[in-house]
């Protein structure tokens, strides 16, 4: 009786991926080597309409006074707007993001820091999908990061531009379908 219990679960919990029409993309954004960072998505389908998108990136950018080596993690919601079925087409993207540096100043390597920030925004944007196996996905929208400052040693004054307050999240990224 287990066994056929068991069974019949399966069955159903097959049938309801099937129904749902599942869809993955893994993605990498190719504007990020620009700023030195590398930028990876996973996104998936969860029904006709939306899609949950996962993005992980590592940066090891610097600026004039500031070197940035760290993480960031960026869950997004994507709500499809056309007609085509998820994950293709217009879509409105609420994001969160939490980002984790170690800084270094430019001109003296002893003078370190930690960095963290969260925060989040939205974006809009376009994914299309061809011959059902290769995506193109461009996005823009306003982000907000509120950062901290911890563990600080030989500066007081360190750039987190780009990294704290108010920006734009962009990217254009291609994927591949599964």
């Amino acid at each position: 009786m287990k066994k056929v219990t068991f069974i019949a679960l399966v069955v159903c919990l097959m049938v309801a991926a099937n129904a749902v029409h599942a869809q993955n993309v893994v993605k990498i954004n190719i504007l990020s080597p620009v700023v030195k960072t590398l930028n990876v998505s996973y996104e998936r389908a969860i029904n006709e309409n939306s899609s949950f998108q996962l993005g992980f990136f590592y940066s090891f950018w610097s600026n004039d006074v500031t070197k940035f080596n760290g993480f960031g993690i960026t869950p997004e919601y994507r709500f499809y707007l056309s007609q085509t079925s998820a994950p293709e087409g217009v879509y409105v993207a609420p994001f969160l993001r939490y980002q984790s540096f170690g800084l270094e100043d430019s001109d003296d390597s002893s003078s370190k820091a930690d960095f963290s920030t969260f925060g989040g925004g939205v974006v809009i944007g376009k994914q299309w999908v061809f011959k059902e196996k290769i995506t193109l996905d461009i996005f823009l929208g306003p982000a907000y990061y509120s950062g901290k400052l911890s563990g600080q040693s030989g500066n007081d004054n360190w750039d987190t531009g780009v990294f704290d307050g108010f920006g734009v999240r962009t990217g254009i990224n291609f994927g591949f379908q599964f």
